[in-house]
Parts: structure tokens; sequence; C-alpha cells
């Protein structure tokens, strides 16, 4: 028997950014669980297609899509235009949470723990922004995300061409302090906060091939921290994930510190959903199996008033 609650529902997947293969694996394994819970759900490249090609023909959206172009307000607004239900944040909460930068301007603002960082443009002299950097640092461009165009800098004389590689993928590059410690995440669904995950990697850092393809990648959750500690984090991560006005589902990266100070990294507002994501993980030592998450998504396309 066929779920019609949602009627007919497109995948949106694929795309045109740099997380396009991640976004591929997370919209078929999303495509495959609506399937087999009888719903009328359709792959569709967002790439291969117009977004007038859409309108008419689907009820709902379903959104998979990482990286500029689907995760960053660009594809929740013209789904609003076309007046399609959608999963996950609106448009303002999407377009926050792309841009690394204004959130850690936002962030500041609230009180809310973040690394310190400068921000390198287009023909500034890096070596001479390099004298006031304390290292090792973390170079990012700010509107990416997969760990694309990352790289761990020990040393002032590699900053520069650290900085030329994130520098191809967005023209604001934030040079960021670099936290000793572990990394942690806080999935959330429904305003609902998913037990802490902390992640353990040998590679330099937790980078594309950690997060995606790497076997030697350790994943602990609960995260095995002090009961009172893993509490206060996940009330962090709810407050960081309401300062950016998300809605639905997302998750919130940390540092923590020798001292166990947690310090707010970035905002997913579309994370992965392959079989190394760690939303899936989260649900499933909250008891939550991954056809039943990703219902829960789809539910969410239902509350457009929390997209504004």
């Amino acid at each position: 028997m066929q779920n019609n609650n949602f009627g007919k529902v497109a995948v949106l997947m694929g795309g045109h950014s740099a997380e396009r293969e991640v976004s591929l694996k997370s919209g078929e394994a999303v495509l495959a669980a609506l399937l087999r819970q009888q719903i009328d759900a359709h792959a569709v490249d967002v790439r291969d297609i117009a977004m007038t090609d859409i309108a008419g023909q689907y009820d709902c959206a379903f959104i998979v899509l990482h990286g500029r172009g689907g995760e960053d307000g660009t594809m929740q607004g013209a789904l609003e235009t076309l007046g399609i239900p959608y999963t996950g944040s609106g448009v303002l909460g999407s377009a926050l949470g792309m841009d690394k930068l204004r959130c850690k301007y936002l962030w500041r603002g609230l009180g809310i723990a973040t690394p310190d960082f400068l921000l390198l443009m287009p023909g500034c002299d890096v070596s001479t922004e390099a004298a006031n950097i304390s290292f090792p640092v973390f170079v990012k461009p700010s509107r990416e995300g997969s760990s694309i165009g990352m790289s761990k800098v020990d040393k002032p004389g590699d900053l520069p061409k650290a900085v030329e590689l994130a520098w191809q993928y967005d023209q604001e590059v934030l040079v960021e302090q670099f936290i000793d410690g572990c990394e942690l995440t806080v999935a959330i669904l429904q305003d609902e906060t998913l037990p802490v995950i902390r992640i353990e990697t040998p590679n330099i850092f937790y980078d594309y091939d950690a997060k995606y393809q790497a076997d030697s990648t350790q994943y602990h959750c609960p995260g095995g921290l002090d009961a009172a500690l893993e509490i206060e984090i996940q009330q962090i991560a709810k407050q960081t994930y309401d300062s950016v006005a998300c809605s639905g589902w997302g998750r919130v990266d940390f540092m923590l510190d020798q001292d166990n100070k947690p310090y707010v990294l970035e905002v997913n507002t579309i994370p992965g959903m392959t079989d190394h994501s760690l939303v899936p993980m989260a649900a499933r030592a909250a008891g939550i199996d991954f056809d039943e998450l990703v219902l829960r998504i789809l539910e969410t396309s239902n509350d457009t008033s929390a997209k504004h």
C-alpha cells in the first residue's frame, strides 16, 4: 500500500557543487528508504533539469543537496517561489548556515565560543598576515563543506599555499586558530538534540577522506564524556542551531579543548546521509533507525511556519 501522505516527492540530489558526489550517495540512500516505506519518491538530479521542470510535477521536495546551490538558500528560495514544500531549514537559516564567516560574527555577539580567526581576501599580503597568527591554524573557504579546500598549517611558510587552495573555492577564506582536543558533533532532529558523537581519526584532521572513504575513523556515540558535559554540549548545540534560524534538522560541529571547553566550528543544515554519515549514527543511538529518520525529516516539509 502506497503512503500518500506526502504525495509525489522529489528527492533533490547531485547538483553542481564540489560536494556533488557525496550528495548523490546521500540521495540514493534517502530515496531507497522512502521507497521501502511505499512513498512515491523520485530521484531528481538538479544538474540535469530546470527548476520549472519541477513545478506542477511534485508535491514536496526532500533536499539532499550539499554545498552551494542547494544548501545555501538558493534552492530553498526557488522552491518557495514555486510553492513547493521542502525539508529542512528555510532561506535565512540555509544561507547563514553555509556562511562560516557570518556565523562567527553572530556567535561572537551571542557569547557562543568559536575559535579565533582572520579573514583573508584575494590580493592581501598573506606573509604579512602570517605575522599576526599563532600557529598551527586551519585554513578553510568560508562557504564550502565536507572539508573541501581545507588545510591544517603548522608553520608560516606553508600558509600561502593553503590560502591559494582555499581561494579556489571561495574568495572569503578563514584562517582559524587550531584547538587542541577532540572533535564532537551533535545532530538535531525536529528540535530534539541527539546523543553526542566523539570522532577519532588517524588523519591529520577529520578531512574528506576520513569523513567519506576511510574505514579507520572511529566514532563514539554517546561520546563517552562526563554526563554533565555532554548535556552542556547538547544545550550549546541547540542554542547555536536556533541562533542561525535553522529548522527541521541539522548538525552542529565542535572542538573540545584540553580544559573541556567546547568551541563551535560550524552548523550543517543538510548533513550527509551516507553509510559514513553522522546524523544516522546519532539517530541509531537514540533508537531511531534509518527509515524512521528519513521519514521524520520528510515530515519537516510540512512545517512551513518554522522556516520564516
